[in-house]
């Protein structure tokens, strides 16, 4: 008890107490009141669609714009189908499109967060293009816009059927909302675009010719379609092959064929490419054309099939209606793939022996 009377007679450490003892009044009450406040706003909020009605008008649907800080595109309902109008029209991802009218009519509010301005690109809602966000603009035949958003970041919800959490906020508000969405928006116009231009397995390959635009032409073969890898020839005499796989790679330049980017073939200067010919065992003949222009390789695509051959034919047609006349930018691998030359796939040469005098 003297120890106490000690101690609150000092006045500064009986002002230090008192000053201990509202501090620690004060946080309580803010507890108090933040746990009060989330009750209520859980308590009285009801989560809902983000887009009232959108399903029912989602027919209506002829235009969607993307925006974001990489860029803009449009892609729409034509008579010869959905194109992406700012690549030369070139055939859309009917499934992209599916995805994305779909899923922002699937979209149901978790919570509402910020309608701070200054907060939202927090969340990456601030509107492109020097902003993060993601803008989707869907309008009618008429340009009646249907639905508007602006996408930001994702987040695992821990949802079953593999719906992420999605922050959100439409255009012309500051409202932002952490919703329930079963896709995550695309920014970039390859991501629009159609990719199936073709799809050739590495099972079927026997032959590949490859004549680079400069250096010595070469071919890799095997002879059944069961033998795991193929041969290179020819050899240059006093060389080696750098490794019993290094051909593999060339055979499958064609294999899972994609593309980053489109342009009409007529724009480049395909004169003097690498070109590369892939046979197949059941009659197929794939030929690419490859350009460099900086460090993006650029192809062409073209197929025929052997004389009476009804399924190489058909798909020789298919590969030609969707190839001809365009230029792919294939990806920095396949790239590499396609424009393999013979010495890259031969052990280095052994450096003349150093003499000491």
């Amino acid at each position: 008890m003297a120890a106490t009377d000690t101690f609150f007679s000092d006045p500064r450490r009986r002002n230090l107490a008192f000053l201990a003892a509202a501090t620690l009044v004060m946080v309580l009450l803010a507890i108090v009141a933040l746990w009060q406040e989330v009750s209520e706003t859980s308590a009285h909020f009801t989560p809902h669609s983000f887009f009232p009605g959108l399903a029912a008008r989602l027919n209506d649907a002829t235009h969607v714009r993307v925006e974001s800080r990489t860029g803009a595109f449009d892609v729409a309902l034509t008579p010869k189908g959905w194109v992406v109008t700012s690549r030369d029209n070139y055939p859309a991802s009917l499934e992209q499109i599916r995805q994305t009218l779909v899923g922002m009519a699937a979209m149901e509010t978790i919570e509402p967060k910020t309608a701070r301005a200054d907060w939202l690109h927090y969340l990456d809602l601030d509107a492109p293009p020097r902003g993060n966000g993601v803008l989707i603009r869907v309008s009618d035949a008429s340009g009646r816009e249907i639905a508007a958003m602006i996408a930001g970041k994702s987040q695992d919800i821990g949802d079953q059927s593999g719906a992420v959490g999605l922050f959100v906020r439409k255009p012309d508000e500051t409202q932002s909302w952490l919703v329930s969405s079963p896709f995550e928006p695309k920014a970039g116009a390859s991501d629009w675009m159609d990719k199936k231009v073709m799809d050739v397995d590495r099972a079927r390959i026997q032959e590949v010719d490859v004549t680079p635009a400069s250096g010595p032409a070469f071919v890799v073969r095997r002879e059944k379609a069961s033998d795991p890898d193929f041969t290179l020839s020819p050899i240059p005499k006093g060389r080696e092959i750098a490794n019993e796989a290094a051909p593999d790679s060339v055979a499958a330049a064609i294999v899972n064929f994609a593309f980053d980017d489109i342009q009409p073939a007529k724009d480049f200067d395909f004169s003097k490419p690498t070109r590369v010919v892939t046979r197949s065992f059941d009659g197929l003949t794939v030929t690419v054309n490859a350009v460099a222009k900086g460090s993006d390789v650029w192809t062409t695509v073209g197929a025929e099939a052997a004389p009476g051959n009804a399924d190489a034919q058909k798909e020789a047609i298919q590969i030609n209606s969707r190839a001809a006349g365009w230029a792919y930018k294939v990806p920095p691998f396949k790239g590499q793939q396609i424009m393999t030359t013979l010495e890259s796939l031969l052990k280095p040469t052994a450096s003349p022996a150093t003499t000491t005098p």
